[in-house]
């Protein structure tokens, strides 16, 4: 979605709002492509005394594996974003504000930009989740192994354990 904002930026106390789904499941974020239902936009640009701002609410459907575990994950998650656009900058630092010169907003790309900025870097099934066995990979939410739970040393390592071993004597 392209918002024109010429009139908004021209007079002061205009508001345009707006709704709308944006299919972003083109996008990759860590091992695949997490947002496979649409994300729905709503939000408003207004100018209040010559500073236009653009706020809008993202909601959408999370999917994707623990990273403990592996298991599949689907959440529902909001986020909030907030900009001050303007038409030119004179000095200013770019990163505070989005610069709209011919007065349009390509407002897909910045919803994309955002949301896979504010992604959680890490995404578990539960907050107790004990992940898999790193010997055998039994997903260890699901039930025991076998496995020994002594930790066994790298055999490039195994000299230091000597130097050790000798310390304690």
């Amino acid at each position: 979605m392209v918002l024109q904002l010429k009139d908004l930026f021209d007079r002061a106390g205009e508001k345009q709002s707006f709704e709308y789904d944006l299919d972003l499941s083109h996008l990759r974020h860590g091992a695949g492509h997490p947002l496979v239902k649409p994300v729905h936009i709503i939000g408003t640009v207004e100018n209040r005394t010559g500073i236009v701002t653009l706020g809008y609410l993202a909601t959408f459907t999370l999917n994707t594996l623990c990273d403990r575990c592996l298991t599949p994950v689907e959440r529902d998650l909001s986020m909030n974003f907030e900009h001050i656009l303007v038409h030119e900058l004179a000095g200013e630092d770019e990163e505070e504000f989005i610069v709209c010169g011919d007065y349009t907003l390509d407002l897909d790309e910045l919803v994309a930009m955002d949301i896979l900025l504010e992604l959680p870097t890490r995404i578990l099934c539960r907050e107790d989740c004990k992940g898999l066995c790193p010997k055998c990979g039994t997903n260890l939410n699901e039930s025991t192994c076998n496995c020994s739970q002594e930790k066994e040393v790298d055999s490039r390592l195994s000299v230091l354990l000597t130097l050790l071993d000798e310390n304690e004597d």
